[in-house]
């Protein structure tokens, strides 16, 4: 069983930055692929970014479109912990945020953080 706990939401002025966080529990966090997802009011869920586990060649990192320049995503492995730096933040990126595990190649993303909203305001 692995927990997801996000944190680092809150309101911001549109052109702000935050940086979400998520801690997770488990002996092998190094090996999960991490992503975080987002979902607006009245919208489905949708992927914004993830640090995929690729064995011994480390970490690949992809973004949605809408996202790609101004999010990164970072992990700490000694921390047990995944980032989302988000800057230049427009009224859209309203939503919350998730953070999600993978733990196995293949099986999907298993686990899921309880979200931190984000509110960006014009």
């Amino acid at each position: 069983q692995v927990q997801l706990v996000e944190s680092g939401g809150g309101l911001v002025q549109a052109g702000g930055s935050l940086r979400l966080s998520c801690a997770a529990s488990g002996r092998t966090f190094s090996s999960y692929t991490m992503a975080w997802f987002r979902q607006a009011p009245g919208k489905e869920r949708e992927f914004v970014a993830h640090l995929k586990w690729g064995g011994g060649r480390g970490y690949y990192s992809a973004y949605v479109d809408s996202v790609k320049g101004r999010f990164t995503i970072t992990r700490d492995n000694a921390k047990n912990t995944v980032y989302l730096q988000i800057n230049s933040l427009k009224p859209e990126d309203t939503a919350v945020y998730y953070c999600a595990a993978e733990t196995s190649v293949g099986k999907g993303y298993e686990y899921w953080g309880q979200g931190t909203q984000v509110t960006v305001s014009s």
